[in-house]
């Protein structure tokens, strides 16, 4: 029989004191209890409507009140949550809702006349009133479900432990998205170490710029509400300063962000200058942030604890972290695993690499997922004997801290040898001019691949910037990774989490 613990949905709500804020938004802020009841409404409606254990239910949405309890609802229903972007291809959510089999979908209403072919036979509940659609099974506002929809009893819970929780939707090799699947014990693993490493208590308040549908912002849902905190939820982050001012006036004791965030907000915004009394600790992850980045933000940030965390959307979220106090002597690491994760560095014969030399990161523990939705063959790529195959080369140290070279399909070939391309970047993000630097590879008859870099200028300044960066590099880069071609960009493209997309720079 499956207990109330092993929900994730019970896990995160339970116990909670009813009249502390839970969710700060822009307009108005909500309890615990207002949450839970919202989210019991909602687990109500969807068994109402016929779902079913292990049924899927696409959630379209930025993140809000309508997020959270929609998605909370779901678990708790025992129903798998199908978070998507509010930028989803429409080819993208064809192929979604057909793969999956979705046939409850909760979308923010300016979505609806934009998707509504894709809709054709599904229950649909938007967040406020929205166009009639002529071919949905039913469909209801967020306000119409919550007021005639009985909160479900506490006690009834029917999934938990390995029954799945939610698909992540995450872009594979053949750039078909694929649904990564998480368990609700995969949430709570994850989200007890987490909470663990970082210390969490009721008493923290994260500022949330990441979208609740990508695995690290879904992951500060997580960790917040179980441990009794809460989210201060801001979607301005086009303008850093409004959030910095938020993050004062509501005395946030953490941020968490992937490199853009942090490179806008140290080259971009008046972070430097601002004292921030009560932030206690910064999240960095997503990605790699170049060391001088990292340097600076310690700069900026004196008394704030810096985590520099390493994890996959096929970890639930995280798999190490670097304590603070190791920013000084093992700067570029990402550490070692988290409570509850063992991480090896191998190599092809899947024996533990020497200190120094480069093999792949593989990792174990209750947090990594059971494989991608529908896929045997991509699952079997990355899932192996039990362990996640991360696909990303690094070396380790004697003391077991390790360093990510690339992900194995982001080097160059250049004159023979294998080139990191977040190392060519962080050379090129030395020349203080810059506030973002991407590097692909282009055909070369001499070294195979030769460098071409993407660069938005720091202050928006591109007259001569190419020249200087030339320059610079000639003095600082070994001549065979100077760029043979510089393109000067007003910003980089980037997903729905700020993460580059470099697929995308290969068109320009």
């Amino acid at each position: 029989m499956t207990r109330s613990g092993d929900n994730a949905g019970a896990f995160l709500l339970d116990g909670k004191q009813a009249d502390r804020i839970a969710l700060e938004l822009l307009d108005r802020a909500y309890s615990y209890g207002e949450l839970r009841d919202a989210a019991s409404r909602i687990a109500a409606y969807l068994l109402q409507i016929g779902g079913r254990k292990g049924d899927r239910v696409a959630l379209i949405s930025d993140n809000s009140f309508f997020w959270v309890t929609t998605y909370l609802g779901a678990l708790r229903a025992g129903l798998v949550c199908v978070p998507l972007p509010v930028t989803v291809a429409p080819n993208d959510l064809a192929h979604i809702l057909q793969n999956t089999e979705a046939q409850i979908a909760f979308v923010q209403s300016g979505l609806t006349r934009k998707f509504a072919r894709y809709f054709a036979g599904v229950h649909i509940v938007t967040d406020r009133e929205a166009i009639p659609l002529s071919r949905v099974t039913s469909q209801k506002t967020f306000v119409d479900v919550l007021s005639k929809t009985p909160p479900s009893l506490d006690d009834i819970v029917s999934a938990g432990g390995d029954d799945l929780a939610a698909l992540m939707f995450t872009s594979g090799s053949t750039r078909t998205p694929r649904g990564v699947m998480v368990s609700h014990g995969n949430i709570i693993a994850n989200t007890e170490s987490i909470i663990q490493y970082l210390h969490l208590t009721e008493r923290d308040r994260i500022m949330t710029v990441l979208p609740f549908h990508y695995c690290f912002g879904t992951s500060l849902l997580h960790t917040h509400l179980r441990a009794g905190g809460s989210l201060v939820i801001d979607p301005r982050f086009m303008y850093p300063e409004k959030v910095l001012e938020r993050m004062l006036e509501t005395e946030c004791t953490g941020f968490a962000g992937v490199p853009s965030h942090f490179q806008i907000l140290l080259r971009n915004s008046s972070l430097r200058k601002k004292n921030f009394p009560h932030l206690r600790y910064v999240q960095q992850a997503g990605g790699h942030l170049a060391p001088d980045f990292i340097r600076e933000l310690r700069h900026a940030l004196p008394n704030t604890e810096i985590f520099v965390m390493y994890g996959q959307t096929e970890a639930t979220a995280r798999l190490s972290y670097l304590p603070p106090e190791f920013l000084d002597t093992k700067l570029g690491s990402i550490g070692r695993g988290i409570p509850g994760v063992r991480l090896r560095v191998v190599n092809g014969a899947g024996e533990d690499v020497h200190p120094g030399n480069v093999g792949e990161i593989i990792a174990e523990g209750e947090n990594v997922t059971r494989g991608y939705w529908r896929d045997p063959e991509e699952s079997a790529v990355s899932y192996r004997n039990g362990k996640l195959h991360t696909g990303d080369l690094a070396t380790i140290d004697q003391d077991g801290f390790i360093y990510i070279s690339d992900r194995a399909k982001d080097f160059l070939k250049c004159g023979g040898k294998r080139i990191s391309c977040h190392q060519i970047e962080d050379q090129l993000l030395a020349f203080g001019e810059l506030l973002e630097v991407a590097v692909i590879g282009v055909p070369d008859e001499v070294l195979g691949e030769a460098v071409k870099a993407f660069v938005v200028p720091r202050n928006g300044n591109a007259s001569g910037l190419e020249e200087r960066l030339q320059g610079f590099c000639k003095q600082h880069v070994l001549p065979q990774l100077v760029p043979r071609e510089i393109v000067v960009l007003q910003t980089l493209p980037k997903n729905s989490a700020g993460k580059v997309i470099k697929h995308n720079l290969k068109t320009l």
